[in-house]
């Protein structure tokens, strides 16, 4: 069996139990090492056998993984945060299921969620933002023409931006296209619940000068929107007592 593993976002203790228990057992992981706390590795078994994906190619990981299943061995391939976010997952299963071979795959919390907790963020607030879009910028690996920032900038909701922390001029210019003014508020979150976080909130027209400020070039995600002030948002309906849930009846006293 293979178990595609979502390692969390940074801190070690934040791998779900299931992740953990798996790791345990595993008798061979492939781990994303250029993300992936290599403390996670603590966990494993003293035979165990490790591999570094960072350093691997699609069919060497698959070679790994076949090799592993004909041996009648238990493998973890672990992915940062969770791995349905641009995990390259999916190649991974489809060549699984050619070989006949079984997956399984156990959740993690993605650095999206690691980000709003640097900065104790909502993402959805009462008649700011009831959306999140999360995306990336277009670089040596490109985005379908209709997704481009400018494009989805034009919601004016909550964006979390994936991967562009280098691209911070072109991804200023592309906001500002969609729509977003130069004063909307916006976030970098480096390594986000690591031991090294770092958290500033800006503008969108300050995004580069602070990412230069702090030395800031990869590892980071872009947040923006109206949420990370939290000032003009409305009580939310789910507590309040004029308004009757399946659980709670009206309370206008």
């Amino acid at each position: 069996m293979i178990y595609f593993v979502g390692a969390g976002s940074g801190a070690p203790d934040l791998i779900t139990l299931r992740g953990q228990k798996l790791l345990r057992q595993a008798d061979v992981i492939i781990y994303a090492g250029s993300l992936v706390n290599p403390r996670l590795l603590e966990e494993k078994k003293p035979d165990c056998r490790v591999y570094n994906s960072a350093e691997m190619t699609l069919e060497e990981i698959a070679a790994v993984m076949k090799k592993s299943e004909r041996e009648g061995k238990m493998t973890v391939r672990l992915h940062t945060g969770d791995p349905c976010l641009y995990g390259a997952v999916r190649e991974q299963m489809d060549i699984l299921e050619q070989e006949g071979i079984a997956y399984e795959s156990c959740p993690g919390v993605s650095s999206f969620c690691g980000a709003a907790s640097a900065l104790n963020l909502e993402y959805t607030l009462p008649d700011v933002s009831q959306s999140v879009i999360i995306t990336r910028m277009a670089g040596r690996t490109p985005v379908p023409e209709r997704e481009e920032i400018a494009a989805l900038a034009a919601h004016q909701a909550t964006m979390v931006v994936f991967l562009s922390a280098g691209m911070l001029e072109g991804l200023k210019e592309r906001l500002l296209a969609g729509g977003y003014q130069k004063d909307t508020p916006a976030a970098i979150v480096y390594k986000a619940t690591w031991e090294e976080e770092e958290a500033y909130v800006c503008t969108v027209d300050d995004l580069p000068q602070t990412a230069k400020a702090h030395g800031i070039t990869k590892t980071a995600l872009i947040l923006v929107g109206d949420v990370l002030t939290h000032s003009k948002y409305r009580r939310s309906d789910l507590y309040n007592p004029e308004f009757e849930t399946e659980f709670r009846r009206r309370k206008t006293e």
